[in-house]
């Protein structure tokens, strides 16, 4: 079986004192590629080191919107340049987030919608954050059309999703479908075609159920994997199969 984790942060500062072993444990939970998307200019570099330091990991390069406060509007020109001149696999993590109070909603806009010229001027999927705002993502893909991507942490609707779908798009879930009380998520994953979907870890963060509070790592796929196989009564491994073989011709991996 193999799995891939379409949304990690494996940059991140959490995973600074073992990172090997942490991709030790996804390659032997099966989880055999990972997609690494930066928050801001300041981590570009990073990303794209550490995909060049180990084989299965796939950089994207973006605009976090929660990170505003790091974004200046000529950095746009700079992320254009350098997905033009670094092997890239998507645009993202960008989106809009109208959960958390005082970010700035015209700029978060602004900067969403350059990413999203940039992705199609390039022919690259976007990977979006879209938290209290799918709608409003759905608007802007239709303007800035056509493109192709994923909606990571997926928050919405069936019809939402299947909105999505016809635009281009997947939806990535994670960690949140374990949780019983997540009636709405778990209800979409009974009912949605899998080929519309994919799975991601978001690690470090959004743990399942089984490590609530605890360090998410990329291994933790193979628990949405199987989440997903109990709530859609299906095999595992045909779920694998299916949302494996999505990212892959989303993202362009190798086969």
């Amino acid at each position: 079986m193999q799995l891939v984790d379409t949304h990690c942060h494996l940059d991140a500062a959490s995973f600074d004192a073992d990172r090997d072993a942490v991709i030790r444990r996804a390659r032997d939970a099966g989880v055999t590629r990972q997609v690494i998307p930066a928050i801001n200019r300041e981590t570009w570099d990073a990303v794209r080191l550490l995909c060049e330091q180990y084989d299965g990991l796939y950089p994207a390069y973006g605009f976090h919107p929660m990170y505003l406060d790091d974004q200046k509007h000529e950095y746009v020109d700079e992320l254009r340049e350098y997905v033009a001149n670094h092997k890239t696999y998507a645009i993202g993590e960008c989106g809009l987030d109208f959960f958390v109070e005082g970010l700035d909603a015209d700029e978060q806009k602004w900067f969403f919608e350059e990413q999203l010229r940039i992705a199609r001027d390039l022919k690259l999927p976007a990977i979006i954050h879209a938290r209290r705002a799918v709608d409003q993502v759905l608007s802007a893909i239709k303007r800035f059309g056509p493109l192709t991507g994923v909606v990571h942490s997926f928050p919405g609707s069936y019809d939402q999703a299947s909105r999505l779908n016809d635009l281009g798009f997947k939806i990535s879930l994670g960690g949140p479908i374990t949780y019983e009380r997540a009636n709405k998520l778990r209800g979409l994953v009974k009912t949605i075609p899998l080929e519309w979907l994919m799975l991601e870890s978001d690690a470090p963060d959004q743990p399942d159920s089984q490590i609530r509070g605890q360090r998410n790592e990329p291994n933790r796929v193979r628990r949405i994997c199987e989440e997903v196989a109990l709530l859609r009564d299906e095999d595992e491994t045909h779920i694998a199969a299916v949302t494996t073989d999505n990212a892959i011709k989303l993202f362009g991996l190798p086969a």
